[in-house]
């Protein structure tokens, strides 16, 4: 290739000689640089001025030279265990689907050891497996799993398909030089041509759309394009099938509309689904797996379309992007688990790694990405990994700092939000935000609680066994519509027993909740308030949540106030999903002697009744005890609710849900209502020392002094009797805004969205 890349500038530079053409050396300086760009390889990923920076710090930057040498110890054995592709059988889980699973990372990362230690055993080792699938997929025939709404060949769903060619197009990249001309002509006209046409053009339902599914198709199709240098598959991958026509109103398996509007293509799929905040509106688990087709195609079209200036695009939302998703997590790096998400999904998943070494490359090199990537302990064997190493061995990192954080959700940031609240190791997940495509669940104005990453208060997640096959072929199983995604599954108010627009997408979707206020300015006191008016006709409900650090506790506590106006008499349950053992309430329960569902639909149906009981006081008390720390709930309430402890198990014979607890409160005949709760984190337990620190609450009273339209105003009275009050503007919320107001023959006045004193 260097010899060929000589004698073409050779020959340009004796013809400009020839003619004395001065003016023409810029241009033709301009065409050198673009024949290098888009043929000379590798240049997707892995650049060959990187292998060359590469090569040269060998050995001098740890933290890559021990990726290096796990990933060369990786490959190694499964060369050793020779090639294998076998015939596709299976769903997710299965041998077959693991298998070429399988073989799209160890292709990938052969591909680049061949670049970095110049071994040709490895390029040998891709061209020998990339060969089999090559006289296998010409006469592949669909996958014989038919679930998908989009089969794939090699994969039950185009998705995985769509995987497979986006790692692929990487190795392929790293070889391609190594193979003949006559060998690349082969793999592309009888593999990677027409699989890049079965994701796209034989497959329009997937990829003519806006999803994280289209974007791995998008990324895959583009991927290859730029390999192999073919426009045509390049604007397909950036904008789309042109004029096609879909049949828009067949839903796919996931719930969603196929593509409405003529919205597609890479672009649409950065443009649409990310607020200018970064935040992804399908939540953080599926932007989790998003990230890497959107991050890699970028990464991809930065290096041979530096033209498009691809992380300029959308305000340069994509490297925004990953800034939102790290907060997005626990003290622990585990993504919270808002819509469908899996628990402990974190940030020690590959794909952000990816997300980190290219945020840190390409963007401002934040330093506290760095302390990330240590804690990761890998990068990746590119120009990126590299730029990582390299500030981690000069000492660059600093902790990544999380604070309290206000994302916007919708194109436009427009579509309510995501608030995360955060006060020395105490962290509130506030949800008040759109729909989320069709992995969205029915619960505005829900939220979750956690202490040093442990949750208090839990977010069901989602209900899937991924990739077990064992479990509904890793698939999402059916109690992930009829429970997870229920509103009753959720931190939030349900009225008459029915979830949040009937738990219709249609409906859903085309609504968000409104944020009142947030406030994060006092350290001691941290605030989101959000409304919502779509949920339940007639009904609408204001959610003020605030985390406060106060001397006379231990920890900073939790209040919150759900304010319901209604236009008639309805059913109110208020669940706390709590995890660990009940300690004490200060109240009389009774536990049924057989347990029944609660209800027989909307989520109902997968609770059971343990115990049931009135309310006596005008505070309702529960504590519980969880990992060695304590936690206590003080809720106003009336002798009128029903206080009811169940748990998820109900109509479930296929154990495919978590055994897990709820108190609820319950309240009837009511039009308008206020719900208002502390929940304190306080002491602890020690098993080895058998000794009980601050079990008890501390607080004695909790009182509603003032609920009117435009403000609601609460009591905090602790157990040595101090006396703190908290205001909330429920309507002129703004930071500007003048307040006036007497409570008790007491004046207040101040200016912002609340008072607390």
């Amino acid at each position: 290739m260097k010899n060929q890349f000589s004698f073409r500038f050779i020959l340009v530079f004796v013809l400009c000689s020839m003619f004395s053409c001065k003016k023409e050396d810029t241009s033709v300086s301009n065409m050198e640089t673009t024949i290098s760009s888009s043929q000379a390889h590798p240049n997707l990923i892995l650049t060959a001025q990187g292998v060359t920076d590469i090569r040269a710090q060998l050995g001098n930057i740890p933290i890559f030279d021990n990726t290096l040498k796990a990933v060369q110890e990786e490959i190694d054995a499964e060369i050793a265990l020779g090639i294998d592709t076998p015939i596709p059988l299976d769903y997710s889980g299965g041998y077959t689907h693991v298998r070429h699973k399988r073989n799209m990372i160890v292709l990938q990362k052969a591909g680049v050891l061949y670049q970095i230690l110049e071994d040709e055993k490895y390029a040998k080792y891709v061209k020998d497996m990339l060969m089999q699938y090559e006289a296998m997929y010409k006469t592949l025939p669909l996958h014989p799993k038919t679930r998908s709404y989009a089969r794939g060949k090699l994969f039950w769903q185009c998705l995985n398909d769509s995987n497979w060619l986006v790692y692929v197009s990487q190795a392929y990249d790293c070889v391609y030089n190594y193979l003949s001309e006559e060998e690349r002509n082969k793999l592309e006209t009888n593999l990677f041509k027409p699989f890049a046409d079965h994701i796209s053009i034989n497959s329009p339902q997937f990829y003519q759309r806006v999803h994280n599914h289209s974007t791995w198709g998008n990324a895959a199709v583009g991927m290859i394009g730029l390999v192999m240098n073919d426009q045509e598959l390049i604007d397909r991958a950036l904008y789309g099938i042109k004029d096609l026509k879909l049949d828009t109103t067949k839903k796919d398996d996931d719930g969603g509309f196929l593509n409405k509007d003529g919205k597609a293509g890479f672009l649409a799929n950065i443009e649409e689904p990310f607020s200018p905040d970064g935040y992804y509106n399908e939540g953080p688990y599926y932007q989790r797996y998003a990230m890497y087709p959107f991050l890699i195609f970028a990464e991809g079209l930065h290096n041979v379309k530096p033209e498009l200036k691809i992380f300029e695009y959308k305000e340069g939302v994509l490297l925004k992007s990953i800034n939102a998703l790290l907060n997005l997590s626990d003290a622990d790096g585990d993504f919270f688990p808002l819509n469908d998400g899996q628990k402990g999904m974190s940030y020690y998943n590959d794909a952000l790694v990816t997300a980190v070494d290219i945020s840190y490359h390409f963007g401002t090199q934040d330093p506290g990405l760095l302390s990330i990537a240590t804690e990761q302990n890998k990068v990746l064997l590119d120009d990126s990994g590299l730029a990582v190493a390299l500030g981690i061995k000069n000492g660059k990192a600093k902790p990544f700092d999380k604070k309290s954080i206000n994302l916007s959700d919708g194109p436009n940031g427009t579509q309510g939000g995501v608030a995360i609240l955060r006060n020395e190791d105490i962290e509130l997940v506030f949800k008040y935000a759109a729909q989320g495509s069709s992995h969205g669940h029915y619960d505005k104005l829900s939220y979750s609680l956690y202490e040093k990453g442990e949750e208090i208060l839990q977010d069901y997640g989602l209900a899937r066994f991924v990739n077990i096959e064992q479990k509904g072929g890793g698939n999402y199983l059916k109690e992930n519509k009829t429970w997870a995604k229920q509103t009753i599954a959720h931190n939030t108010v349900t009225q008459n027993e029915t979830s949040h627009f009937n738990a219709k997408y249609e409906i859903g979707s085309q609504h968000h909740s409104v944020l009142n206020y947030f406030s994060s300015e006092n350290e001691n006191v941290q605030i989101a308030s959000a409304r919502e008016t779509n949920a339940y006709p007639g009904s609408e409900m204001l959610r003020t949540m605030a985390i406060i650090k106060d001397k006379d506790f231990e920890k900073p506590y939790v209040l919150d106030i759900m304010k319901v106006v209604s236009n008639k008499d309805n059913q109110y349950d208020f669940p706390y999903y709590f995890l660990g053992q009940v300690l004490s309430t200060n109240f009389e329960y009774k536990v049924p002697e057989t347990l029944k569902a609660l209800g027989s639909k909307n989520g109902y149906q997968h609770l059971y009744l343990e115990g049931t009981a009135k309310a006596k006081n005008d505070n309702t008390k529960f504590s519980w005890l969880n990992k060695g720390k304590f936690y206590s709930l003080t809720s106003v309430t009336n002798t009128n609710d029903e206080i009811l402890f169940t748990r998820i198990g109900a109509n479930d014979p296929e154990f495919n849900l978590r055994r897990e607890a709820a108190l609820m409160l319950r309240r009837k005949n009511s039009k308008n209502t206020l719900f208002v709760s502390v929940i304190e984190a306080h002491g602890s337990y020690s098993p080895v020392s058998e000794s009980a620190v601050n079990s008890n609450s501390s607080i004695k009273e909790l009182k509603v002094v003032l609920d009117t339209e435009p403000y609601t105003a609460i009591q905090i009275t602790n157990v040595n009797g101090n006396v703190k009050l908290f205001i909330t503007a429920n309507t002129n919320a703004s930071k500007e805004a003048k307040h006036k107001l007497k409570i008790n023959d007491k004046n207040y006045e101040w200016s912002g969205s609340y008072y607390f004193n």
